[in-house]
């Protein structure tokens, strides 16, 4: 402990399949926000302690000891690293959730990344609540725990007492976010210039692609998905759907909005922005033209859906991903 400085205890479970360089590159970030604060002399600002804890042969949790002096009872945040595999611990969570859980209790803010999120939820403290996970295995964390507020939209969820956060590298916004809530927001922008690592808020939705639902069964509105991915730059319309596949456009209406989760238009507005970000990383169209090409007349229809849909417009998304040179 720093001599004159309240200790804070952060500690980062190490399940099986955790990802270790998420679990290093935490406990790097916080001993580096340690030390600038140190360095600046930030008064009231707690010393930063970072502890690894693992379920041990006795199917107790323990904490990973260097040294006795380094054992801690209580800590104020407790880490649930992402991991590589779809789903931690699947089956095998029942110990390390009642752990979890205990420590909630006793006053820890618990915070998961990516697939921690599902080990985060066994506990049942999710339930009600808004979360966030990769956004590509949010299908299956929202039909094996429906009772979660998922909006895996965004990249990093602060709900007071449990913090989520979305992708693999999304440790590094969370421990920034912190950072910033353990210390100050002035160390907070030195950690993250030290890291070079962007402390602006960011989105999954930049990063995810849209994936519809296609596993459910009903063969007539999959049918239509498979034509609206051929066609859904035409100029399209609801009796046109319906009668790809005889449907009354009541009946085709409920079952597509059962089948993918959305109506119609929110699907088809989906694809064109999916087809319309290819445009904008890939070529250096104008945007007029790229809203032309994936079926808007208007570009100022098109420029407001796909602010609503990506949370940047067309041009601040094309000078953020581009990969193209300008001529």
């Amino acid at each position: 402990m720093i001599a004159g400085r309240v200790q804070a205890d952060i500690g980062l479970l190490l399940y099986p399949g955790a990802q270790l360089s998420a679990v290093h590159g935490l406990s790097d970030m916080f001993r580096t926000a340690n030390r600038l604060a140190a360095e600046q002399g930030l008064p009231g600002a707690p010393a930063l302690r970072v502890s690894h804890w693992q379920l041990g042969g006795n199917g107790q949790v323990e904490q990973v000891l260097a040294s006795p002096s380094e054992a801690c009872d209580r800590l104020a945040v407790l880490i649930l690293p992402p991991s590589l595999e779809s789903e931690p611990l699947a089956g095998r969570t029942a110990p390390l959730a009642r752990w979890i859980a205990t420590r909630h209790a006793s006053g820890t803010i618990l915070c998961s990344i990516c697939a921690g999120a599902f080990l985060l939820a066994e506990t049942g403290l999710l339930n009600g609540r808004p979360a966030t996970t990769h956004w590509n295995l949010a299908p299956r964390l929202a039909e094996q725990f429906p009772a979660i507020r998922l909006d895996a939209d965004k990249l990093l969820i602060e709900d007071g007492d449990i913090i989520t956060a979305g992708g693999i590298l999304a440790w590094i916004d969370l421990g920034l976010r912190l950072v910033d809530r353990l210390l100050s927001p002035s160390i907070m922008l030195a950690t993250a210039r030290f890291f070079l690592a962007d402390p602006a808020g960011r989105e999954q939705r930049f990063y995810s692609n849209f994936a519809p639902k296609l596993n459910h069964g009903d063969e007539e509105i999959l049918k239509v998905q498979h034509w609206l991915q051929a066609h859904g730059t035409e100029r399209l319309t609801l009796p046109m759907m319906a009668a790809h596949v005889a449907l009354g456009e009541r009946t085709f209406l409920r079952r597509f909005q059962k089948a993918t989760g959305m109506n119609p238009t929110t699907y088809v507005q989906h694809l064109r922005v999916g087809k319309a970000r290819e445009l904008l990383e890939l070529s250096n169209l104008p945007i007029e033209q790229v809203a032309w090409r994936v079926g808007y007349e208007d570009p100022g229809a098109f420029r407001k859906i796909f602010s609503k849909l990506m949370g940047l417009s067309p041009g601040d998304y094309r000078r953020r991903f581009s990969v193209t040179p300008k001529p």
